[in-house]
């Protein structure tokens, strides 16, 4: 019987981005990462949100069946870093291809040990990767950690020929430079099975947690991108994927 306990801070019943369709979005607790840019940054404390069973987690998915099924949506695990909790993510992706034989996918920044989650890929159908710098040393500023797990990570998802979408914030000042966006499509154009790439723009929402919490937001006075510099950083990228390959971002 499973009894396996996650550790998880909130979800959301009827998510619309976080995969294809409609789909039950679960909000694990706990990050290594410390992006300065978080708009979940009452996810990082390990030791917080709250202590749930996989049947619980079930119970809730439940009800909707019906519509992630009909809009061919599923299950988004994402945080936090929900591969710090791989066994719990891992029986409950099972549990849900095994009741439902629902579509699971896994939101995560690839801050992990391939041997660790190996297991956990097996029965993730999609990957959605969040790259957040290329150049080392600005990923260990942004973020305070070095990417070279991340990459690792990614790399091995490829070889897995795990179906993947490769996502980016864009960041004015801070991850909009030219080489680095290039390299970043020389990165992605080797990869197999790409389904996606977003170049998403930066945004503010997630200021008023930081104040809620006490904590002064490190990247205060920084803009969003205008359309013009996401449309340059979307032609850079993609000048970088072809590269190594004949796709676009689409």
């Amino acid at each position: 019987m499973m009894s396996t306990i996650g550790r998880i801070h909130s979800l959301d019943t009827f998510g619309t981005v976080d995969g294809p369709g409609i789909r039950f979005v679960l909000f694990m607790q706990g990050c290594a990462l410390q992006c300065q840019y978080c708009h979940n940054r009452d996810t990082w404390d390990r030791d917080k949100g709250n202590a749930k069973k996989v049947e619980e987690i079930l119970s809730e998915v439940e009800p909707y069946i019906h519509y992630y099924k009909s809009s061919k949506g599923g299950i988004t695990i994402t945080g936090g870093e929900p591969t710090l909790q791989a066994p719990f993510v891992k029986e409950v992706f099972e549990a849900c291809k095994q009741k439902w034989n629902l579509h699971t996918a896994l939101d995560t920044s690839g801050f992990n040990d391939p041997s660790r989650i190996k297991d956990l890929f097996d029965v993730t159908d999609l990957l959605l990767l969040d790259i957040k710098q290329m150049d080392d040393d600005k990923h260990k500023k942004l973020t305070g950690q070095s990417n070279e797990r991340i990459l690792k990570v990614i790399q091995y998802a490829s070889e897995m020929n795990k179906k993947m979408w490769i996502r980016h914030v864009l960041i004015p000042g801070i991850t909009d430079d030219y080489s680095d966006l290039f390299e970043l499509g020389k990165f992605i154009g080797k990869l197999k099975n790409v389904e996606k790439v977003e170049i998403l723009p930066y945004h503010r929402m997630g200021v008023f947690k930081w104040q809620q919490l006490g904590y002064s937001y490190p990247l205060e006075g920084v803009r969003t991108p205008t359309d013009q510099e996401l449309k340059r950083a979307i032609q850079i990228v993609d000048k970088g994927i072809e590269e190594n390959t004949l796709s676009k971002i689409t």
